[in-house]
């Protein structure tokens, strides 16, 4: 039985498999320098890790809806409405106040990066031999990765980082409830590992993405949220691991398979170096929308006007979540549609 690749060994252990654990080796090999990394070249991690990675592997969503003809016509109202949903559910959520809305949008993208997860997991599963149990073996496993690091951020000591704002989560510190919560999970993971083994034997075949997928998020999400507690080490894993993995794949399947398409954005990709453009266009667009949070919100790292927007954050705020919230909500669609 051949391993189940979503491209091919060499590009799946580079783009999607082996960021976590490029991170993690990075990670244990420099520690010591982290926090000067962290203090004197701020601008530029923030740069590289939320410009160009995790604000830019939102807009490859692009490249399987907006951006592809059929797709468009066949959801035209689901991605046209959708925008305008997420809009306004911003404009009400964060007239309850700014707390409220980044609260909601933080828990939404917890669910879609864990999502994640399972969804690659499935994906690498697919030419397995399935029953209910090892089903409900494989979610368990994934789930657990990322669900035991979540609850132990809900009612551990604080932390020294956040998703998007302070204070986003409920917590509640209970360190006998985290005592349960850890010999859980530790369980369920023994139980994944014996029953893979044995399956493994039995069956003369060792699905290596699949377990390899799994491994790197149970590593990449016990140590940036567990294990250390470090605002860069977290964001480190937390986007490297998410975005990279989702723009390699959109790049896989939608632009190298879409190789015959003579229509709109895939004409260029076809005529020119596909990977050098689609690359180009994600940091142009993700560039341009953290340009517009400095300028009119955050002013931390860029800031060009001494104009005070702060009378029109409920506005500018839901506006410019609008392509973020949107991508959460589709990708929960247009992965279903079609077997990888």
């Amino acid at each position: 039985m051949k391993q189940p690749w979503i491209h091919k060994a060499k590009t799946d252990l580079i783009f999607i498999i082996g960021p976590s654990f490029f991170v993690l080796v990075f990670i244990f090999l420099f520690q010591k320098y982290i926090t000067t990394i962290e203090n004197k070249y701020s601008f530029y991690t923030w740069l590289f890790l939320i410009v160009f990675i995790d604000v830019a592997h939102v807009y490859a969503t692009l490249f399987k809806t907006y951006f592809v003809t059929d797709e468009f016509k066949k959801n035209r109202k689901r991605l046209l409405l959708l925008p305008a949903i997420c809009f306004a559910i911003g404009l009400v959520l964060f007239s309850f106040g700014s707390l409220i809305f980044w609260s909601f949008l933080a828990y939404v993208a917890v669910f879609h990066f864990i999502r994640q997860q399972y969804g690659f997991m499935r994906l690498y599963s697919r030419i397995e031999e399935k029953t209910k149990f090892s089903v409900a073996i494989d979610n368990l496993a994934i789930y657990a990765s990322t669900g035991y690091p979540m609850l132990y951020w809900f009612f551990s000591p604080e932390r020294k980082f956040n998703w998007f704002v302070e204070n986003e989560f409920f917590r509640f510190q209970n360190a006998f409830l985290l005592e349960i919560l850890f010999w859980i999970y530790i369980i369920i993971m023994l139980v994944y590992t014996i029953y893979t083994g044995y399956k493994s034997i039995t069956q003369q075949f060792f699905n290596v993405p699949k377990n390899a997928i799994i491994l790197g998020t149970e590593l990449s999400w016990y140590f940036g949220i567990v294990y250390f507690n470090d605002d860069l080490i977290f964001t480190l894993l937390n986007v490297v691991s998410h975005g990279i993995p989702y723009m390699a794949l959109v790049y896989f399947r939608e632009i190298e398979n879409k190789s015959n398409i003579d229509s709109g954005v895939f004409s260029y990709l076809k005529r020119y170096n596909a990977i050098l453009i689609y690359v180009l266009i994600l940091l142009v667009i993700a560039f341009m929308e953290e340009f517009l949070w400095e300028v009119l919100v955050w002013n931390e790292n860029i800031s060009l006007t001494t104009f005070d927007f702060s009378s029109w954050q409920f506005l500018i705020v839901p506006l410019l979540t609008v392509p973020q919230f949107t991508h959460y909500l589709l990708d929960g669609f247009i992965w279903k549609s079609k077997k990888v």
